[in-house]
């Protein structure tokens, strides 16, 4: 079953950059963006009146005004925010500030996934894969990229592993090659997602 994702937000621009991101990020899902909870009961409801989605993104001027759909799928949703929020409306949710720069963005919602809503031993909600890392990448260029996604250059990668710079380069560029990936960002999200780093690390 393909996991769908639901964001609810009136700002257009924010909704969409968030779906690029978790789009990039569990590229397996179907992402859907919407102006508001109404647009989505309208298009999404079933026949027997339930809401199939996997998370709700939602922004809190929505979860206000609609907040006892939300208790009921409080596990499920994730309340956007661009400053910090407080009150007893938003105890139960799990909140994402979305006025993050975007490498801090990636890292709060990488965080999400890899914890499960804070449970660390079992991740239901972490994008799964197929594929095996290590018959993707050798070790090698499993530590490399474990080394760029935690912020170290070419330089410092080739000092910690004791290889020559342009080795470090030719890893860079496999790496890329065999994942068909080339922003940092895409990197980070295979790398905390196939287990070569934590979010934390980021």
């Amino acid at each position: 079953m393909i996991p769908r994702i639901a964001i609810i937000d009136q700002n257009t621009l924010e909704a969409t950059g968030l779906k690029s991101i978790i789009s990039d990020m569990v590229p397996m899902a179907d992402v859907s963006t919407f102006s508001s909870l109404e647009a989505l009961l309208q298009e999404e409801e079933s026949s027997d009146g339930t809401v199939q989605f996997f998370h709700f993104f939602v922004s809190s001027q929505v979860l206000i005004a609609h907040a006892d759909f939300f208790l009921a799928r409080q596990k499920q949703t994730i309340v956007l925010t661009s400053q910090p929020i407080a009150g007893r409306q938003f105890e139960h949710f799990h909140t994402l500030n979305t006025s993050q720069l975007e490498h801090d963005l990636l890292k709060s919602i990488l965080t999400l996934f890899q914890h499960a809503h804070g449970n660390q031993q079992q991740r239901p909600h972490a994008p799964h894969f197929t594929e095996n890392t290590e018959s993707v990448l050798s070790p090698r260029e499993a530590e490399v990229l474990s080394l760029v996604v935690r912020g170290f250059i070419n330089k410092e990668i080739a000092d910690r592993l004791c290889i020559s710079l342009p080795t470090v380069i030719s890893h860079r560029k496999n790496i890329c090659d065999k994942l068909h990936l080339r922003s940092v960002s895409s990197l980070t999200i295979y790398a905390v997602t196939h287990g070569l780093v934590s979010a934390e690390e980021i």
